[in-house]
């Protein structure tokens, strides 16, 4: 079947197209009902039927006789360490972990919060929840204690996994203390934190509340799976929102399962036994969705690598990678491809290693620019496949069908929208508009499986911020146009998340942070493009009366309590003083205009603007400061 012919039939008939691809996977009951339309304008996959992610993910696969099939490869550069895991052995260690989880009293749908590194008991905990039913939420070790607060409060985890240490490069970073000092913060307090010491760090440990990892483990007895409803939650993934509180997207078993399997095969074309390398951490969705459940659910060997694509040890690292155990798929930001490239823009590492294994490179998080494509093409002469998706949908929206033959390629285009994606652009009314024309991207109702349909303890939150814009659409937040051929070009967000190397991290957060400063009297942080990061926050500061601080001075203190705040992840490292800010009559700061004179864009004059003269002279300013090129008013 073309791609043509499956995507026409994915919205025509969505009910029999999942239905079949739902019989692909080995449900413990089959659902009968596909697709329920709710009241509320959401709707719910597989409703009736039932299974367990990790049975799917472990145990299913050694009853096809995968059992000794390497499952999970642990690369660690950073601490020079490798370890393979069969999937007979990575099933007994999951499922005595998730004993170890039910004698510490936990249970079906109660909440573990995984704060920890990109080593294999991260993983390992992930699918011992998947077995009993616990849900699960993964922070990623850079974020700050009081970000893990806010996590601790919304989920209510009646147990928190975390490590000693994780490593940045050579640079250890002991995360128990920001573990203490996040339960310090916290209102709700979990019962328990069950603590992976690493050789790297020794966590102190608090009597009565902390427990060794391996004491607890040892004394497990292994457990079986758990029977979900398709609709039961798997796994919150919180991500930045507008308002600067995180929304905690929730993922659901039967529909995220057949989404998984579904994108595998037919975008990524892997299959059971080939290799795959998701190049990510787990604290982010591509962890989720493309190291641990996919591939597994897939039959594929998993790479779980710890470090960076550059100076662990150096700029060759992921191709080593591939020659080593001959990936025959991966997936990285563009930042990590941006890094390397800086390092080795020759490819005289690249050439060091064999890659021939490799069928392609897949990119997602961000933008794709166009010299970093094609250095990539040029250097590694494989496919360079440039694709998008969000935390809430949890797999590629637009994508090439790789399976299907859809193979080709227009740089600076995401691709053409997935089998089960109905992409438009529309007006600010909902219309949609003509192609090459830019506007709001949103999906038409229903979202395929896979893709959120509730928010953590906050639904009204859901529906409006994603069923509010557009009835009858999911509204994704992002703007573009699609060409003539149904490519669709992502040209960024419409709102104040901003990417930083792949992160979605909230400028509304860090203003509210910033504007907590007692020499500041108002503040706009916006995103401005980056070489390297894709885009990186900057903050616009306007002092109080009669405050004589030192800028510099000032700058710093700034960064240091983002720093301190949201982590170094955030990479704010600029705030300049201003003298006036651009604002509506209604007094709304014109950060859209303000992006636009960062990143050097034309913008014609809002209607709305109090007073005209200010644009010229905070341009003039930007400029002056190096955060904007030469801007022009039409």
């Amino acid at each position: 079947m073309s791609y043509a012919s499956e995507h026409q039939r994915s919205l025509n008939e969505p009910e029999k197209f999942w239905a079949d691809q739902a019989s692909k996977i080995a449900w413990f009951k089959q659902p009968e009902t596909i697709l329920e339309s709710l009241d509320d304008g959401t709707h719910r996959w597989f409703g009736d039927g039932e299974l367990n992610s990790a049975y799917l993910a472990l145990d299913y696969q050694i009853e096809q006789g995968r059992g000794e099939q390497t499952a999970l490869i642990y690369d660690s550069p950073v601490t020079n360490t490798k370890k393979q895991y069969t999937y007979t052995e990575l099933r007994d260690q999951v499922a005595r972990f998730a004993g170890a989880l039910t004698e510490l009293g936990v249970g079906k749908g109660d909440g573990v919060i995984i704060y920890m590194p990109m080593v294999p008991e991260a993983g390992i905990a992930m699918l011992a929840c998947a077995r009993i039913g616990a849900v699960h939420s993964v922070v990623f070790g850079g974020f700050a204690p009081h970000e893990l607060a806010i996590r601790i409060n919304d989920s209510k985890p009646k147990v928190v996994l975390t490590a000693s240490c994780g490593i940045e490069f050579t640079k250890v970073i002991e995360y128990k203390p920001l573990v203490d000092e996040a339960m310090n913060q916290a209102e709700h307090k979990p019962e328990k934190v069950v603590v992976l010491q690493r050789p790297q760090a020794k966590a102190q440990m608090q009597e009565g509340r902390d427990l060794d990892w391996y004491e607890v483990f040892n004394k497990a007895e292994p457990v079986g799976c758990t029977p979900m409803n398709s609709s039961d939650p798997l796994y919150i993934m919180y991500t930045s929102g507008t308002t600067g509180k995180p929304k905690g997207i929730v993922r659901d078993n039967g529909g995220h399962a057949v989404a998984l399997h579904y994108a595998l095969r037919n975008i990524y074309n892997m299959q059971a036994g080939d290799v795959w390398m998701g190049c990510s951490d787990v604290g982010w969705v591509v962890g989720h969705s493309f190291i641990m459940y996919g591939p597994l659910m897939g039959g594929c060997t998993t790479v779980f690598f710890e470090g960076k694509p550059v100076r662990t040890p150096d700029a060759g690292t992921f191709w080593r990678v591939v020659e080593e155990y001959k990936v025959n798929g991966m997936f990285a930001a563009p930042t990590a491809f941006r890094a390397i490239r800086k390092e080795d823009p020759e490819g005289e590492k690249f050439r060091q290693y064999d890659v021939s294994s490799l069928k392609h490179i897949f990119v997602a998080g961000e933008k794709l620019d166009s010299p970093t494509y094609h250095w990539l093409h040029e250097i590694s002469q494989k496919p360079i496949y440039d694709h998008w998706w969000q935390t809430e949908t949890g797999w590629p929206v637009t994508a090439p069908a790789t399976a299907l033959g859809a193979t080709d390629i227009r740089v600076g285009s995401t691709n053409r929208a997935v089998p089960g994606y109905d992409v438009q652009v529309l007006d600010p009314m909902g219309t949609q508009l003509d192609a090459n024309t830019n506007g709001g991207i949103a999906i038409k109702l229903p979202l395929p499986p896979g893709c959120a349909q509730t928010l953590w303890n906050d639904h009204e939150r859901y529906l409006n911020s994603y069923l509010g814009e557009y009835p009858g659409y999911y509204h994704t937040g992002d703007g573009g146009y699609i060409d003539e051929n149904g490519f669709v070009y992502i040209m960024g967000r419409t709102d104040d998340v901003i990417n930083v190397s792949g992160h979605r991290l909230s400028t509304g957060e860090m203003e509210e942070l910033v504007a907590k400063h007692p020499a500041i009297a108002e503040c706009a942080v916006i995103g401005v493009h980056d070489a390297l990061k894709g885009q990186v926050p900057v903050g616009l500061l306007l002092l109080k009366d009669g405050v004589d601080a030192d800028h510099k001075a000032l700058e710093a203190e700034l960064v240091a309590m983002i720093r301190e705040q949201i982590g170094a992840i955030a990479c704010f490292n600029r705030a300049v003083v201003v003298d006036r800010l651009p604002k509506t009559r209604s007094g709304k700061i014109l950060r859209a205009v303000l992006r636009k004179i960062a990143n050097g864009e034309d913008y014609a004059m809002p209607s709305t603007i109090d007073d005209e003269s200010i644009l010229p002279e905070i341009t003039e300013k930007m400029v002056e400061e190096g955060l904007a090129p030469d801007a022009v008013i039409d």
